[in-house]
């Protein structure tokens, strides 16, 4: 079982940045992949960027490239995403989740663990 502890989630205004912390945790930890997601009401959830545990490579949708960046420190089990020129329609729940056999890292019912969600919410 792993669990994911989020954090960092607030109110920004248009240009200004913000970082999403996620921390995963279990007794049998062993994700390859981790991710975020975002959602708004009536929405699908949508795919924002993803790591490789292991080889460290990235993933971005287009809508994020330049913008957002996504890292993680193995020791802490943790994943960032590092969200700078924040637009209204970033506005969104984010959520971090986690997966060991993904090959489509775009899809959310690829992954196997997910957190409760974080508010990001941008005025312009």
């Amino acid at each position: 079982q792993v669990q994911l502890v989020e954090s960092g989630g607030g109110l920004v205004q248009a240009g200004g940045s913000l970082r999403l912390s996620c921390a995963a945790s279990g007794r049998a930890f062993s994700g390859e992949t981790m991710g975020w997601f975002r959602q708004v009401l009536g929405k699908e959830r949508d795919f924002v960027a993803a790591i490789r545990w292991s080889s460290g490579g990235t993933y971005y949708a287009d809508s994020v490239k330049g913008r957002f960046t996504i890292s993680r420190d193995k020791d802490k089990n943790t994943v960032y995403l590092q969200m700078n020129s924040l637009k209204p329609e970033d506005t969104a729940v984010y959520y971090c989740t986690v997966g060991d056999r993904i090959a489509v890292v775009t899809l959310s019912s690829e992954y196997d663990y997910w957190g409760q969600g974080t508010q990001v919410t941008v005025s312009s």
